[in-house]
Formats: structure tokens, C-alpha cells, sequence
């Protein structure tokens, strides 16, 4: 029997994520339709990144801003969620977003795809470090300083998302 013929079965729900089995998969995915965006802010030759402590990891993540699309009302709209989100955690607005496509990063245990947004034109207008205890930090880095700064951030105990190998020069 081909997996997708077998019943789907939630085994647990929260707020956010719903663990699943079909078949002998085991697998999660988000609760109540909640989607994802991940901004690219790359401008002047230097882009934006966080960096911000994950529970799941156990460690600060070096990432690119994202957040959740419909955690708070149902049926948001991704640009103006990206917005928000870039805001919140960096600092920036950009004058210009745009939808670059819908991936997923661990298709064989998590069914969540996010947006890729791209985002232009920014200029700071707060410290950004997001909301609710987000706790933060943001890193404005040339793109011909990130491989090394990549390189020190590990050396440091941190982990990298694998996001971060869209950019320019992250891979030889």
C-alpha cells in the first residue's frame, strides 16, 4: 500500500504542532493551518541574520529572520506577516517584498513548508530583538565576511540553520 492511501492519524495537538503517523510514518506538522515565512535581507552587499537561543537545539541559532504566518489570525497575509516579522526581530522595514516561493526544509519529518521572501529597500527605524522574550540579536554582515563569520559563530558553540547555505559564498 502506497503511504498516501493509508489513513492519517493525529496523535497529539498543541498549540502550535500537531504530531502524526500514516502508516509507518511518524511526522509533524503545524496546527490551525499556521504557516511560515523566511525573509532574505540582503542589500549593499550585506544581509541581515539573528540569532536567537532554540530550545529543540539546546544553543543560539545563527539564522535568517522568519516567523509564523496565522499563529494569531487565521488567514494572514504572508507579505504583511513577513513585514511584521522582519520589523520585530531586525529592526528594518523594507519598501519592497516579494514571494521568491514555497520550500520545505525537512520534508521526511516535518510536513511545514515556509515562504522564501525576499525583502528591499530597507532602512532601520528600531533595535529590533522581536517580541514576547524573543531575546534577539541581530547581525548586519557583509557577504564577503560570512563564510567567517559562520566559521567563529560555530567555533563559539552556535549552530547554523541550513537556510543560511542560500546565500552567496556559503558554499565552496
Amino acid at each position: 500500500m502506497i503511504p498516501q492511501d493509508e489513513a492519517e492519524t493525529v496523535m497529539w495537538q498543541g498549540r502550535f504542532i500537531t504530531a502524526k503517523t500514516r502508516g509507518k510514518w511518524e511526522y509533524v506538522s503545524r496546527a490551525r493551518g499556521i504557516k511560515a515565512a523566511v525573509i532574505l535581507a540582503m542589500e549593499d552587499d550585506h544581509v541581515l541574520l539573528v540569532e536567537q537561543y532554540r530550545v529543540p537545539l539546546g544553543a543560539n541559532c545563527i539564522e535568517l529572520p522568519a516567523g509564523l504566518i496565522g499563529d494569531h489570525e487565521e488567514g494572514e497575509d504572508t507579505l504583511m506577516s513577513a513585514a511584521r516579522e522582519l520589523e520585530e526581530e531586525t529592526g528594518y522595514r523594507a519598501d519592497h517584498l516579494e514571494i521568491v516561493g514555497e520550500y520545505f526544509s525537512s520534508p521526511g519529518m516535518v510536513s511545514e513548508s515556509f515562504s522564501l521572501v525576499r525583502a528591499r529597500g530597507l532602512r532601520k527605524v528600531s533595535d529590533g530583538g522581536g517580541v514576547d522574550g524573543e531575546n534577539i540579536t541581530v547581525h548586519r554582515v557583509s557577504l564577503a565576511d560570512l563564510p567567517t563569520f559562520v566559521q567563529e559563530k560555530r567555533a563559539g558553540g552556535f549552530v547554523m540553520d541550513v537556510k543560511l547555505l542560500m546565500l552567496p559564498g556559503m558554499i565552496a
